[in-house]
């Protein structure tokens, strides 16, 4: 089945893009949720006609995801946790508590962004992807430490 993309879907295309994907993922995701249209001739003329201003969106959503990787590039976020020897964490440091230390410092930025290789099981240093655009992603530091040693970090 093939649709016309009215936003960018990860892992398939842009805004404007004319895609074939099977019929059930158009009939249960792309079309209910208004991420594509049935590629019909009535809606390719439609769609011709709305680029331009579909592209100058896109362009917008971009430069707003530049400036907040600006903002966020110089961030060292410090997480506290409780760890036993070896420096191993109890539990592991999640996208969500990443999420929530960018918050402190008033940037809004939603935890399924937050790109981790790995959980975050130890104490130490390390840089952990945040996406915020398809062409926009930003490296942020994170420093684990040990519950109560957050004040000298």
């Amino acid at each position: 089945m093939q649709v016309i993309l009215v936003s960018d879907v990860e892992k398939l295309g842009r805004a404007g893009d004319i895609v074939k994907v099977a019929p059930g993922y158009a009939r249960n995701f792309l079309l209910p949720r208004k991420f594509a249209l049935d590629a019909n001739p009535a809606n390719m003329k439609w769609v011709e006609s709305r680029k331009k201003k579909i592209l100058e969106q896109a362009a917008a959503v971009r430069t707003d995801a530049e400036g907040l990787a600006a903002r966020i590039a110089t961030l060292t976020l410090v997480i506290a946790k409780q760890a036993g020897e070896e420096d191993k964490l109890y539990g592991s440091v999640t996208s969500s508590e990443i999420a929530e230390k960018i918050g402190e410092h008033g940037i809004v930025i939603d935890r399924r962004k937050i790109v981790l290789d790995e959980p975050i099981r130890r104490l130490g240093e390390y840089t952990v992807s945040v996406k915020l655009h398809a062409d926009v992603e930003i490296p942020v530091r994170v420093n684990v430490v040990r519950a109560g040693q957050e004040a000298s970090a």
